[in-house]
């Protein structure tokens, strides 16, 4: 409708275009003097000037509504998992490596029609073990948005995903240790909708499907610790924070362009891992801004996407919605949680 709309206010100027140029033959020129033809360049050069933005913007709204529609079928695979088990796919599940383990996204293709997919990966090995290199490598459209950038993870590391399964707002990465010893004993578990060994069923989510984030977007890294890229890149701020709160003063008190901060650049490859920088993020910090990871086995990675001014998520019950990065923190936490008994107002 806009290229429509751009395509009929630039008619009336091609008509006396041509209106004068016809003119113009009557009055005996016989050909465009150079003058001329630079009148005619520069008028070319306007329009192709002002039909460029609305071809881009009608190229993006595509692209962020078949992102849109790919956490739609997100949404609906969940659901159609939770109907069968009765309880949500875990978010890491087959290795007692927090880092090997295998996804939720795994769990859900043989309810997004890729059950062949599904048949080539082995649960009793860990993601990079060579009996799953058939399934890693593949690439499932479904889990792909067009407005990301994945030139920077090499086609070796496995098929790409831009959807992440949400964790919570606790920091910590896996399972609560049971040992005294353990530097995160006391921790408490994380409570979002997929973790490690996760096995959450649709009534623990009291604070509701509608007001309680499943999946949301996350930028593909550049690659490379010898590159800083904020938008994309997790950051190690050596600190030792044990809350939300101070992870986020934290995370955003380091200078992102410091290559000594780098932690992990190889985000969103491959979608088969069950990992901060793969497939799991946090309702931490607030959307678009950055991603941090602390020792030992803390994390605050966060949403993201390159659609202005926010990110498409997709809700407990199936629905997809587009989240303002300016969204208040506390709202952001409270759709994290499954079962904190806040209050989320309108978002």
């Amino acid at each position: 409708m806009c290229l429509f709309t751009l395509q009929s206010s630039i008619l009336p100027s091609q008509l006396l275009l041509s209106k004068w140029i016809r003119v113009m033959r009557r009055n005996g020129h016989k050909a465009f003097t150079l003058v001329e033809l630079l009148v005619v360049i520069a008028i070319i050069g306007i329009l192709v000037g002002l039909l460029l933005p609305a071809v881009q913007a009608a190229r993006e709204a595509a692209r962020r509504m078949q992102c849109s529609n790919n956490l739609k079928q997100l949404g609906l695979s969940m659901h159609n998992y939770e109907s069968t088990f009765k309880r949500l796919p875990s978010g890491n599940l087959g290795s007692t490596s927090f880092v090997t383990g295998l996804s939720v996204h795994s769990r859900l293709l043989p309810y997004m029609e890729q059950a062949n997919l599904y048949q080539l990966v082995d649960y009793n090995f860990a993601h990079n073990h060579p009996v799953n290199d058939a399934a890693r490598l593949q690439s499932v459209p479904t889990f792909i948005c067009p407005s990301d950038n994945y030139t920077g993870l090499a086609p070796s590391l496995g098929g790409v995903n831009s959807y992440y399964a949400n964790s919570g707002t606790n920091i910590l990465a896996g399972a609560p240790p049971t040992s005294s010893s353990d530097p995160n004993f006391g921790m408490p578990a994380c409570n979002g909708l997929f973790y490690r060994d996760s096995a959450v069923r649709f009534g623990e989510i009291s604070d509701g499907l509608s007001n309680t984030v499943a999946f949301a977007e996350k930028i593909a890294g550049d690659g490379s610790n010898s590159i800083a890229t904020p938008a994309s890149d997790t950051f190690r701020p050596g600190t030792n924070p044990t809350n939300a709160d101070q992870a986020m003063r934290d995370c955003m008190a380091i200078n992102p362009l410091d290559l000594s901060m780098q932690g992990v650049s190889v985000v969103g490859a491959p979608w088969i891992q069950a990992y901060h920088s793969t497939t799991l993020y946090y309702h931490v910090l607030p959307p678009n801004t950055r991603s941090c990871m602390f020792p030992p086995g803390r994390i605050a990675t966060t949403a993201g996407s390159r659609h202005t001014g926010g990110v498409n998520a997709c809700l407990g019950d199936g629905s997809v919605r587009f989240i303002t990065s300016n969204l208040e923190v506390p709202i952001w936490r409270a759709l994290g949680t499954r079962n904190a008994g806040e209050v989320v107002s309108d978002f």
